[in-house]
Parts: C-alpha cells; sequence; structure tokens
C-alpha cells in the first residue's frame, strides 16, 4: 500500500508530501490544475521512462520518493527482489524508493536509501501498484497476466501444474544432454574425466580449508602464541603473585571475617568459584602450549594445501563445497554416459510418465478456466454496461496438448475480447484506442474478479490492514449521470480489498471517497506553482460543489453536495 508520496522540482511542483491511507483515495481539481502529475510521478518509481523535461525550469534535478507498507504474499516478493540484488530490507518493514532526475535524463535509484537501478524497480513495480492511465496500453497486460487474472477469479491452484512441468523439462534435458553429437559427447567424456580426476585426487573434505586457515595462522605464529599462553599461565596460576594465588590469600582474609560476619559466607562461596574458574583457565592456556609446535616443513606442507584448494576453488568454486559438488556431478554425468543406452531407455520411461503426470494436472487447470472464463465473460460484460458502454466481452481460450504448448502455467493461452459498440468486431482489448474505454473495462475486470475471489468480502474499515495499490486515471471521460455514479459504486467496492486511486472530475465519483485531496494551480511572483491537500468537513463539500456547480458557488450546490457525500459515505 502506498503510504506517502513527496515530489519536489517536479513539473510545476516545487516540493510537496502527499500521505495516503487505504481504501478509495479520490483526486480532484480543476481542468489544468495538473492532476495527472501525481501519477505519473507514480510511475517512474515504478520503473517508467524519465526525461529531463519533468525537472521543474530553474531546478538542476526533480526528485520523486515513495514508502509503501508491505506484507504478506506481496511483501514475501519485495523480500525476494531485494535479496536477490544485494539490497538491505527496511527496519519497520516498510519499502522506501527514491528516484532523482538530473539534466540530459541522467539519474538515481534508491531503494530503501541503498542505491539501486531502475531495473530493479521494474522487478519492485508488479509487488507494489498497477497504474491503468489514459492513451497508454494495459500495464503488463501480456499473456501471463492475462492468465493470471482468470487464475485469480477462478481460484486456481497453478503449483502442481508448475511443479510437474519442471520434473518433465528436467528430465527432457538430461536425455537432451545425453544424446548430443558424439563428437561433442567425446570431447564432453575427456573434459569430465581430468576434472574428475583432478577432484578425486585431491581428497577433499569439507570445511578442510577453514581449519587449515586456522593450523596456518598457529603454526606461522607458534612462538608468539606459544609465549601468550605461557605468560597467561603464569600470570594466572603458577608464578609469584598470580591471580591464583592472590585469590587463595584474599580468601583466607574473607574466611577470617565471615568467623565474626556470617554475610561474608556469600561472598567466600562467590571467590571460590571465581578461583576455580582462573585455575581452570589457566591448566587450559598449558595445554594449548604443550601442544604447540613450530614445524617449517608442516607449515609449508599446508600452505602447499592450501594452494591446491585456493586452484580447485578457482576453478569449480567459489567455495569448497561447491568443487565437491561439481566433482559428483561430473561422476554422475561419466556414469550416464557409460550406461547410456540403459539410462535414456530409463529417463524416456520416466519422461513418459512425467508428460502424463503434467497433461493429467494441465488438463484439469484448463477445465477449471473453462469454466471461471464463461462465469468471468458475463460478470464483466455487465459491469462494463453499467459503465455507460454498449459491449460484449468475451474470453478467448485455445488450448494446445503438444508438447511445444508445454508451459509452466499450462496449456493454455488466454485473450480478452471487446467490442466497444454494437455492430463492431471484437478486438483484443489491449487494443481499444479510447484510454477511457480502456481504463472503464480494466476497472470492471478488477471489481468482477475480486467478487468471484471474495464473493462476500467483509469490508475494511479506512486505515485497516495492508492493500494493493491500484491506480485509475480519468477512467469517467464521456460518462455522467448514473454512469458516473454506477463507476463510483466500482470504485468503492474494489477499494474494500485494495488501495485505490483514483483521478476524477465528476462529482458524482468524489462523494465515494474515502479521502479526498484537491490539485491547486496558483501564480506567486510569476511561477505557477500545483499544491496538493486533504480535504475534509465542509472544505470538501465546498470542492464537490464546486465540481457541481463550477467557480460560482451557490447555497443550491453547497446543499445538493452534502446530500451526495452524505448518500455516499
Amino acid at each position: 500500500m502506498l503510504v506517502e508520496l513527496r515530489l519536489e522540482n517536479y513539473a510545476v511542483i516545487d516540493n510537496a508530501a502527499v500521505e495516503f491511507a487505504s481504501g478509495l483515495n479520490l483526486l480532484t481539481g480543476e481542468t489544468g490544475a495538473g492532476k495527472s502529475i501525481l501519477i505519473d510521478a507514480l510511475a517512474l518509481l515504478l520503473g517508467e521512462k524519465a526525461t529531463s523535461e519533468v525537472i521543474r525550469t530553474g531546478a538542476e534535478r526533480a526528485v520523486v520518493s515513495a514508502v509503501f507498507e508491505t506484507e504478506g504474499g506481496a511483501g514475501d516478493a519485495i523480500e525476494k527482489v531485494l535479496e536477490h540484488n544485494g539490497l538491505d530490507e527496511s527496519e519497520d518493514g516498510s519499502l522506501i524508493v527514491r528516484r532523482e532526475i538530473a539534466a540530459g535524463g541522467k539519474g538515481r535509484v534508491f531503494v530503501n536509501n541503498q542505491a539501486a537501478t531502475v531495473a530493479v524497480l521494474r522487478q519492485l513495480a508488479p509487488h507494489l501498484a498497477t497504474i491503468h492511465a489514459q492513451n497508454e496500453s494495459l500495464l503488463s497486460f501480456d499473456a501471463l497476466a492475462r492468465l493470471g487474472l482468470l487464475d485469480g477469479f477462478a481460484g486456481a491452484q497453478i503449483e502442481p501444474v508448475t511443479a510437474a512441468f519442471e520434473t518433465w523439462k528436467g528430465i527432457r534435458e538430461r536425455i537432451d544432454d545425453l544424446e548430443q553429437g558424439e563428437q561433442d559427447r567425446l570431447r564432453l567424456v575427456d573434459l569430465w574425466t581430468f576434472q574428475k580426476r583432478e577432484i578425486e585426487e585431491a581428497k577433499l573434505q569439507p570445511g578442510e580449508d577453514e581449519h587449515l586457515e586456522t593450523e596456518k595462522r598457529v603454526l606461522a605464529n607458534a612462538e608468539k602464541i606459544y609465549n601468550a599462553a605461557m605468560q597467561a599461565f603464569d600470570l594466572l596460576y603458577e608464578g609469584d603473585g598470580s591471580t591464583s594465588s592472590s585469590m587463595r590469600a584474599a580468601q583466607k582474609q574473607i574466611e577470617e571475617l565471615a568467623r565474626y560476619e556470617p554475610k561474608f559466607q556469600e561472598a567466600l562461596g562467590a571467590l571460590e568459584t571465581a578461583r576455580i574458574s582462573v585455575e581452570d583457565v589457566g591448566a587450559t592456556v598449558r595445554d594449548y602450549a604443550g601442544g604447540i609446535h613450530a614445524s617449517p616443513e608442516h607449515l609449508a606442507e599446508v600452505e602447499d594445501r592450501l594452494a591446491l584448494l585456493d586452484r580447485l576453488k578457482h576453478k569449480y568454486g567459489p567455495a569448497l563445497e561447491d568443487v565437491i559438488a561439481f566433482g559428483a556431478d561430473v561422476a554422475r554425468k561419466l556414469s550416464e554416459i557409460e550406461n547410456k543406452d540403459e539410462i535414456l531407455r530409463e529417463l524416456r520411461a520416466e519422461l513418459a510418465k512425467a508428460g502424463t503426470d503434467y497433461l493429467r494436472a494441465a488438463r484439469a487447470l484448463s477445465r477449471n478456466r473453462q469454466d471461471a472464463a464463461r462465469k468471468l465473460e458475463k460478470l464483466v460484460e455487465a459491469e462494463i454496461n453499467d459503465l455507460a458502454m454498449k459491449s460484449s466481452f468475451r474470453i478467448e481460450m485455445t488450448t494446445g496438448e503438444e508438447e511445444g504448448n508445454w508451459a509452466a502455467t499450462g496449456i493454455d493461452q488466454v485473450v480478452y475480447m471487446i467490442a466497444t459498440n454494437p455492430g463492431e468486431p471484437m478486438r483484443q482489448l489491449e487494443h481499444i484506442a479510447s484510454g477511457g474505454e480502456l481504463s472503464r473495462v480494466m476497472l470492471a475486470l478488477k471489481v468482477s474478479v475480486e467478487a468471484g475471489s471474495h464473493p462476500t468480502p467483509a469490508k475494511k474499515r479506512p486505515g485497516s490492514g495492508t492493500q494493493r495499490t491500484m491506480v485509475f486515471d480519468e477512467i469517467d471521460t464521456g460518462i455522467g449521470g448514473r454512469a458516473a455514479e454506477s463507476v463510483g459504486k466500482k470504485l468503492k467496492a474494489l477499494a474494500r480489498a485494495n488501495q485505490v486511486l483514483c483521478v476524477t472530475h465528476l462529482p458524482q465519483i468524489a462523494t465515494f471517497a474515502d479521502q479526498h485531496y484537491v490539485i491547486e494551480k496558483k501564480e506567486r511572483n510569476g511561477r505557477t506553482r500545483t499544491t496538493i491537500r486533504a480535504v475534509l468537513g465542509e472544505e470538501r463539500t465546498e470542492e464537490v460543489a464546486r465540481m457541481l456547480s463550477g467557480a460560482k458557488l451557490t447555497d443550491t450546490s453547497r446543499k445538493h453536495a452534502e446530500q451526495m457525500i452524505k448518500a455516499n459515505a
């Protein structure tokens, strides 16, 4: 969930910070005030291409930053992305992203205050927010995303299919390795034989290098270590005025005290325990010193052995355990080559079984998707036609059981088709020309999927729980009246399980907000500045009244606005 968005020297904004909450966040303002600036800025934090044109005139750079709350599945996915890119998590589990755009298009990216790249932002983006804006195609609405949307509605479990595919694929790759060309096979046999012999002759032991490094340090500093140990022994136990002797003398004096004052009995016991500990340490360092033997010959042997291990780690590592694993893998490959025909027969039998298992799981998933597609079609078409669009909606699903069509997601391909007006041919959803239509269809899709995956969603209080962030920019283009009210209701329904940000110019939609923000453009000292602020109570009523009647407010428009806000609260 997006918690905070900050902009500095971005477009006509010199400095602004907006705190968002869960539920439905609506942004309004007069035409030309720059309502879409926030959406464009957020898109930059999701990895969109940046240009120096966004830098405010007279400034050297623009800075956009955001704080996201991350929990649940999205939090786990974000954690994996951070770990993969060598980035640390924040202490409180939030995610802080910042992007700086400098003149010339150059800039820097930071994630949790650590240097990162735009590529990392793009990896994080699917787990942070989804933007459906005017005049752009559906964000990441590729084949995988289309399937994912249908599976989300169906509640489909693709893990069994993925696991079965990976098993089949692994066996297929082993067979391909064994069936390589004879010349390549012989070349590899020679290489593998050399590698196997080199590793086996070394007789490696796990952790051997760490043990030898310690032994090397001791041997190289044997005299220093022996002297230090013996001096410690003298000070603790053996020498004149040793700690042990002093403590024994102190004990005698305290024993005398205890004869007259019983409270010193406890101190006497503590001193006895401390003296025994000191003598134990002294005995330990003495025994250790006795085992130290300076031997230049053995030191040379250790160094030679370490040099051998380092060479093997450089070739097959990086760690000694990796070298041992590499040797075992090469030995397995050579064994397979030597018993090629027999192993191939076994692998082909395994491949056939794995293929059967995969198809069984994929067919079950496909049937689930087919049933879900028919239900989703009807839901989406009904939702779309509530949004002032007389449209037909279909989900075309093609299934291919040939091996060339097998994938970790199954054997299906899904395309969403729509005719936005009666008599028009069906076209792919992502090819719709109108940005407003595209956003409204996406809203209908998302509402339908949420309705299917949560048939009776519990209404969430604003501010409770971490939600996904979905952004809609001007989805109300070309509608009004009841259709606008329907859009508002659908946004409100979607906001029960998601954080929704929406730019709107319609009062019918604005009245459904859980949080309402006004974007205003003002001129000061000959410069245009855009500000963003949350409005509550009377201020919010005034803004809705302005949207109803324009710049000149009337008592009628104020009363109408107040009634609408109460009705849709």
